[in-house]
């Protein structure tokens, strides 16, 4: 920022001069008894009295010349050490007076960030380092003043004795005086006419004007925020210069000139590489890009294409440089993309009763098929599931946001009420939300081929049995998400659809559909206490339940799902009682998020649900769970810990169960 001062303060280096022809200043004694203005003038350089000079007085006018001395601004003045040995080092106190009327939680901040009274407050010191340190904040507190406005502002500074017994703690006291507030008598934007129909938004986008005090921090804001608004507003080449601010002491007043070259509107052009360009090609840049050719050149959705690069995880570094287009009227955007480690090992840990413990570990290259087609070997290890898999998955497939994914998994599930060995192909197209970018809508469409031996029971008899099957299905979901965060909502809610038609080949071929839909709801009700609650009901329709293999049936309890039982072990049971699934499913959930304190937090929660051989969900032989849980709140979402237990148990349910998982609960 430029300043224009038409008349300063008083000449610093001549003053200074002055002090040192001070026998007094040159022993280190107190200043000189200061001199009036009326003073008589030196006859000459030897027959100054040192006693009679005063530093801070105005130089008198050079002979012939008519010009005055310039009034510059004076060092603050050195401090009084008063009533103490210089040499001795003790522990401090400190204070600033005269600014309560004035300052600002930012000048605080300032101050405080820069501070070096602050800093080293606790630590000793002697009277020396404490008079340079109140200098030093003398200064700082003089130039955070002057940012605010208050160019006459002064601080004087007093180190001393402080309260109570001798040799106790020392004093040092900022003394400021703020001055009046200086106020803009005129602001212009020299240029912006160039912007045609647009210059009324540039103008206002820069806030300041006519009567506002003459505020650093305001002019700064200004001028980013006009920059802003020419980018947005289609001038990829805008220039803003520096504001030129002339300042009017004896009024107290200021002007303020902001040259503004808007540069022409512009178009987007085509999405260009410049040399060095190694991740992906301007192709696949375009397809992620939320802007056509053609369209008004708006440097927001350029920033959002930044981000998008970034979080694509392939790229380190993003250059996007707006260059005249080879079309009158454009701009096009030339890429330089450096590329990041593309590989990745993952790993997840977690623990259900029911379910046992479960180990997670893959491998994944993003980049192994550009652009961006990551192949990703996955493997589960636990007590009760195993799996293997080979997924291919193409991250902005043809538009942002759209992943293909395509996948081979053999799997292995133990559970209380099915044993499955499941081989499958799948594939599914979808529209994906995450983290950096939370969708409002999102969307999949895929389709399954399953090979699956499974082993279950004859529930008139109890007697075991074997059956294959071979199973086709078009899953399909449609989610609303109305919350304000992914992991951790604290309001809003979620809505959410799911329907896969199915055909199953075991004896005879027969089809069926599987419809599922969730909601979720979240309120804050106090600062850190979140109500949330949810449901979910489920239906079959098409065959009976004894037709559907067991793995494709509803279940219900565990820690995705009714709290306080073991996974999958609501609902009816077998002659061995053992779960036997069904075709309806009914679930409710609500529990309190209370932030403790620091990143911790407790959750007591109640659950309820139940499993019916109906196609209709029904509301009757609810069973119910309730605990407490804790949340650690990390940086890459919450770890909760739930401890349940069943209030209207069945026989065989455990008093309690415990899960261990990333994430809320719902």
């Amino acid at each position: 920022m430029h300043f224009r001062v038409r008349r300063a303060g008083r000449l610093a280096s001549a003053a200074c001069l002055a002090l040192a022809a001070s026998p007094l200043a040159a022993q280190g004694g107190g200043a000189p008894a200061p001199q009036g203005i009326g003073s008589p003038a030196p006859q000459g350089i030897g027959s100054i009295d040192p006693q009679a000079i005063d530093p801070d007085a105005p130089l008198a006018n050079l002979p012939d010349i008519g010009v005055e001395w310039p009034d510059l601004p004076v060092e603050p003045a050195t401090a009084q050490v008063a009533g103490t040995d210089v040499t001795t080092e003790r522990r401090y106190d400190w204070r600033i007076e005269g600014i309560d009327a004035v300052s600002t939680p930012l000048l605080r901040q300032r101050f405080a960030e820069n501070s070096t009274l602050d800093a080293n407050d606790g630590s000793p010191a002697n009277a020396a380092q404490l008079d340079r340190r109140a200098r030093e904040d003398a200064a700082l507190l003089v130039s955070l003043l002057r940012a605010q406005g208050y160019y006459d502002a002064t601080v004087a500074t007093r180190v001393g004795q402080g309260e109570g017994a001798p040799g106790t703690r020392m004093q040092v006291v900022l003394e400021a005086a703020p001055g009046g507030l200086y106020r803009f008598t005129g602001v212009t934007l020299a240029g912006v006419a160039a912007a045609g129909d647009k210059a009324a938004d540039l103008t206002r986008a820069f806030a300041v004007k006519a009567g506002d005090p003459v505020d650093a921090d305001a002019v700064v804001a200004g001028q980013a925020a006009v920059t802003v608004a020419a980018g947005r507003e289609g001038f990829p080449f805008a220039r803003i210069d520096a504001p030129a601010i002339v300042v009017d002491r004896a009024a107290k007043t200021a002007t303020l000139d902001l040259a503004v070259a808007p540069g022409g509107a512009r178009r987007f052009g085509d999405i260009v590489a410049l040399p060095g360009n190694r991740v992906f090609g301007p192709d696949h840049v375009a397809e992620i890009a939320r802007f056509d050719r053609g369209q008004p050149f708006d440097q927001a959705r350029l920033d959002d294409l930044r981000r998008a690069l970034i979080q694509t995880g392939l790229v380190s570094q993003v250059t996007l440089r707006p260059v005249e287009g080879a079309a009158p009227d454009t701009v096009d955007i030339a890429v330089k993309l450096d590329p990041a480690p593309p590989r990745t090992v993952a790993g997840e840990a977690g623990y259900g009763t029911g379910e046992g413990a479960r180990l997670e570990l893959s491998w994944t290259h993003r980049n192994l098929f550009p652009p961006e087609g990551a192949l990703t070997i996955r493997s589960v290890l636990g007590t009760r599931e195993q799996l293997s898999s080979l997924v291919y998955r193409r991250n902005n497939f043809q538009a942002r946001d759209r992943v293909l994914t395509l996948q081979a998994a053999a799997a292995h599930q133990n559970r209380d009420a099915y044993d499955a060995r499941t081989y499958s192909l799948s594939g599914a197209l979808e529209r994906q939300t995450n983290i950096f970018f939370q969708k409002t809508w999102t969307w999949s469409l895929g389709a399954e081929l399953l090979a699956s031996d499974e082993r279950d029971v004859i529930v008139s008899t109890g007697q075991r049995r074997r059956r294959t099957f071979f199973i086709g299905a078009l899953p399909t979901s449609l989610i609303y998400d109305g919350t304000d965060d992914l992991l951790n909502p604290t309001r809003g809610f979620r809505l959410g659809g799911r329907l896969s038609p199915e055909a199953s080949l075991q004896g005879d071929v027969f089809g069926y559909a599987r419809t599922q839909i969730d909601a979720s709801v979240y309120r804050t009700v106090h600062d850190g206490v979140v109500l949330a609650a949810r449901t979910r009901l489920g239906t079959i329709v098409g065959a009976p339940r004894d037709a559907v293999a067991p793995s494709r049936r509803f279940y219900a309890g565990g820690g995705a799902s009714v709290r306080g039982y073991g996974f999958q072990s609501i609902g009816p049971r077998d002659p061995n009682n053992d779960p036997i699934g069904g075709r309806s499913l009914t679930e409710f959930a609500v529990e309190a998020r209370i932030r403790a304190f620091g990143n911790f937090g407790i959750v007591p929660f109640v659950d309820a649900g139940n499993i019916y051989t109906d196609p209709l969900p029904g509301f009757s032989g609810l069973r119910y769970g309730a605990g407490l849980g804790v949340r650690y709140y990390s940086n890459f979402g919450p770890i909760r810990l739930d401890v349940g237990t069943p209030l209207n148990r069945q026989p065989g349910d455990s008093r309690i169960a415990v899960y261990v998982s990333l994430g809320q609960a719902f």
